[in-house]
């Protein structure tokens, strides 16, 4: 182990009133946690849900978004 990293986790160790033992410990667990032991079943993506209009046709929700959009302003035409 590095001199440097040793010196701050002594004074870690210190500062929290730990044993140098108990800061070590406690970093193990920390990495345990972060990093698990890989599981025995393969994930799997859940079931997709139904979702979208209900009850509208593709061209109804195309005709609403086209009367939703804000007209073109002259300096946009003008880019053309």
């Amino acid at each position: 182990m590095p001199d440097d990293l040793y010196a701050k986790i002594k004074e870690l160790a210190d500062k929290k009133e730990w044993s140098l033992a108990e800061a070590f410990r406690r970093g193990a667990e920390l990495l345990l946690q972060r990093y698990p032991a890989p599981g025995s079943s393969s994930w799997t993506p859940p079931a997709p849900r139904r979702l979208g209009w209900r009850g509208l046709t593709d061209a109804e929700v195309h005709a609403a978004a086209i009367a939703d959009m804000e007209p073109a302003t002259a300096s946009s035409r003008r880019k053309r």
